[in-house]
């Protein structure tokens, strides 16, 4: 997509200079704006051409039943999927009486700026209309930080030459028609007609809409308000219908007496609140953006990323490419979790509706690590919504003969929406997932108000789930048997590795938060001998190795199954789950994404030195990388075993893996989790930063590509500050008290004052083999055909 003629790198924008209509719904989600509570495709304000239309809430869902061919206890009985909610992007123009559209008439220009500082999508059009008039059209859209409930559009039409009357169009529009869902099981699920109007008003320049959903019960309004600015003679007409609303603004034209409409929008939705109340509510938030003004809106957008970026910025010198998507991975990840105050973050945020809108396990483990280092509430909210879902946990593991809490493998609401077992009910380290989003938010934060209250009971409850679903053997050994972990091409598995040292870490966080808070214990009901077991079993925990590979086992018994025959393969059979059956997976070596490897990454002091770079070579040549969560895990364990020109190309994928489309389904979406998974690579691979045991440490490298690298770590009330070249590290404290960290393993006490710390060599080794077909592209190769 980036290498599209109409793309171009820049530091803090995205840029496209061209309009390719075959590209479109690949652009509307790259150019989509939300604020983690409204989500807006970038879809064109004409509406029309569109590759996939799109506005959507934060939790927002309409309920279906899910189909099997057999019946079976303890299967989920509901699937969820996000709903397309109604549509206040649309303005529409007719010029005298020809609609302004990019497929007719001639397009003389056409740019759409997405500012990442600003926070803002820009638009600039010169078009002549089929009949010869030539017009400017701008547009600034924004969806607001500081206001959560409200979106605003400003729209310019303008004559080149000439005068002649158009009508703008402002609309309210539901149930929108939607292209057929693709056949791709990571696609969402189409919805017709989701929407049931309930009330809809037009007074003034303002309307709403008010609608329910029919199976989830939920209701939802939107409003626009408008400000219209025009020559004398301009005439504005109202009307709402059930499912439409619109503003109607006529005006006669000329060079240099442009026609100006401010639309603000707002949202809102309630499963309790009443219909007038819902009304009312939007209303009051159009209002309030109203007073605020357009250029008030802009400054304080402008100043809550001015902030966010000053707290959260990565720089790198030597990849400007690499420079422009980071920074557009990091303001992705914001506007998924930014506003969403206790609501779910899904896997596409609310840039799309791929995977049904839900939210999976990588939220926790590859989003709330970059938004607890660089906006700790954001984290906290999304980890305060799990627990607002606790009781819809507790009772799926009392259905599945368990004690604690089984949270959903995916979800929306908080119930568990995957009617496929293998790979969803017995993915139970979702639940090791969130204790250690909870552990690193606590070290992280020092939040003793959410520990208490928050972090505790997620911790106790996810603790009694590993104890009730392991036994300890006759040996002694504490086991946990057929179970999946993040490796979807293989399931049901005896000790997989990853979810024994993730359950092993949760049963020791829960055993230590109920010493700190012992009233809080007791309410929850644990007592001295539960939390002795919880030790005991951690202590006991079983991590299979095969002695005479040297090497774990990503579970027990993987490395004695057959391995893949990739040479009978092609490279158009990938991804391997779009042609070939999961039975076969399954009982083969064959890796979707890491699984050990991602072990090796968050459990890192359980391997040493040694194991790690093992390992890492043996999982490299059967891992076909067909999930997007892939390539930055990859990249930081090639970083840290010496690989750091495979880091490098890795970190250019994962960087890369919507602005290039590289996994063809951008359309349905952002995938948050591997943007997010950019900022991880570049601190956590190149920056070396591990946080075992709540303290800080770090191992810098640089590949030879990059010759700098900044960046900034909100770490306990302090912003550190740790600059990288290739042979120095400097740390220094930009906010807060001194800070104690390790630079390889040298402990170095951090203040106001930059310390310089050497960066030891490091030995060049042959780098490992991939499957055929699937070694990542040469960054330094490509950056020098590029140049030529």
């Amino acid at each position: 997509m980036i290498r599209h003629p109409g793309f171009s790198s820049e530091p803090w924008a995205l840029r496209e200079t061209e309009l390719d209509i075959d590209q479109l719904a690949q652009t509307e989600s790259l150019f989509a704006l939300s604020n983690g509570h409204i989500g807006l495709r970038g879809n064109l304000d004409e509406g029309e051409p569109s590759g996939l239309p799109g506005t959507y809430l934060a939790g927002f869902y309409e309920r279906s039943p899910l189909p099997y061919a057999e019946a079976a206890y303890g299967n989920p009985e509901a699937g969820e999927s996000v709903v397309n909610v109604t549509n206040g992007k649309l303005i529409r123009l007719l010029v005298e009486d020809e609609p302004f559209d990019v497929r007719y008439g001639v397009l003389r220009s056409h740019e759409r700026v997405l500012d990442l500082r600003a926070g803002v999508l820009r638009r600039a059009v010169r078009w002549t209309s089929p009949t010869g008039r030539e017009i400017t059209v701008s547009s600034t859209r924004m969806v607001s930080f500081t206001q959560r409930a409200v979106a605003l559009v400003e729209y310019i039409v303008e004559p080149v030459d000439g005068e002649f009357p158009v009508v703008v169009q402002s609309e309210l529009v539901a149930n929108e028609s939607l292209p057929v869902a693709s056949k791709d099981p990571r696609a969402a699920a189409a919805l017709a007609e989701p929407l049931v109007a309930e009330m809809h008003d037009a007074n003034g320049l303002r309307a709403i809409l008010v609608h329910s959903t029919r199976a989830s019960e939920l209701r939802m309004a939107a409003a626009m308000e408008h400000l219209v600015e025009g020559p004398d003679g301009v005439a504005c007409h109202t009307e709402a219908f059930p499912d439409h609303a619109r503003l109607e603004v006529t005006a006669d034209l000329a060079p240099g007496k442009p026609l100006r409409i401010l639309k603000l929008i707002a949202y809102g939705w309630s499963a309790q609140r009443s219909g007038p109340a819902l009304r009312d509510q939007v209303s009051a938030a159009a209002a309030a953006a109203a007073h605020t003004g357009w250029d008030g809106l802009l400054r304080d957008q402008r100043a809550y990323l001015d902030h966010f970026w000053e707290h959260a910025d990565v720089e790198l010198d030597g990849d400007p490419e690499l420079q422009q998507a980071l920074r557009f991975g990091l303001f992705h990840t914001l506007q998924a979790g930014a506003r969403g105050e206790r609501r779910a973050i899904a896997a596409k945020g609310l840039t799309g509706p791929g995977y049904d809108g839900h939210t999976f396990w990588d939220t926790e483990m590859f989003v709330l690590p970059v938004l607890t280092y660089t906006v700790p509430h954001a984290a906290a909210d999304a980890l305060r919504w799990r627990l607002e879902t606790i009781d819809l946990a507790r009772e799926r593991a009392r259905t599945l003969g368990l004690r604690g809490a089984t949270f959903p493998w995916r979800t929306i609401h908080g119930e568990e929406c995957s009617s496929y077992w293998p790979a969803g009910t017995a993915a139970f380290h979702i639940n090791a997932d969130i204790a250690s989003a909870v552990a690193r938010y606590q070290a992280a934060a020092d939040d003793p108000e959410f520990e208490a209250t928050v972090g505790t009971e997620l911790l106790v409850e996810t603790a009694r789930l590993w104890r009730s679903l392991g036994h300890h053997d006759s040996a002694g050994a504490f086991r946990i048997d057929g179970v999946t972990g993040p490796d979807e091409y293989s399931a049901v598995a005896d000790n997989n590795i990853y979810t024994n040292l993730m359950a092993q870490r949760n049963l020791e966080a829960a055993a230590a938060a109920v010493q700190r808070h012992p009233e809080r214990a007791a309410e929850l009901g644990v007592d001295d001998e539960e939390a002795a077991s919880w030790r005991d079993a951690a202590a006991g925990m079983l991590i299979v190795y095969d002695e005479s590979l040297g090497v774990h086992p990503q579970s027990e018994g993987f490395t004695r199954h057959q391995r893949w025959n990739f040479d009978e393969g092609a490279a158009d059979q990938y991804p391997l789950l779009l042609h070939f059956p999961y039975f076969d997976l399954y009982r083969k070596q064959v890796v979707k994404q890491p699984d050990l490897v991602l072990a090796l990454q968050w459990c890192g002091d359980a391997f040493s030195a040694e194991e790690k770079a093992r390992n890492f070579a043996y999982y490299e040549q059967m891992t076909v990388r067909d999930s997007s969560l892939s390539a930055c895990t990859e990249a930081i364990i090639a970083a840290e075993v010496g690989h750091l020109e495979l880091a490098y190309d890795y970190f250019a994928e994962a960087a890369l893996m919507d602005l290039d489309d590289l996994e063809h389904n951008t359309r349905d979406g952002i995938h948050i989790a591997s943007v997010a998974g950019t900022w991880i690579t570049a601190v956590a691979g190149f920056g070396g930063m591990r946080d075992f045991g709540g303290r800080l440490s770090f191992r810098p490298r640089l590949p030879v590509a990059l010759s700098h690298m900044r960046f900034r770590v909100q770490f306990r009330g302090r912003s550190l500050v740790v600059e990288v070249d290739s042979r120095h590290a400097r740390y220094q404290l930009g906010e807060g008290e001194a800070l104690e960290i390790v630079h390889y393993d040298e402990p170095v006490t951090v203040s106001d004052e930059q310390v310089e710390l050497a960066i030891p060599g490091i030995r060049s080794q042959p780098p490992p083999r991939q499957p055929p077909g699937r070694e990542p592209v040469r960054r330094r190769t490509l950056q020098t055909s590029d140049r030529s």
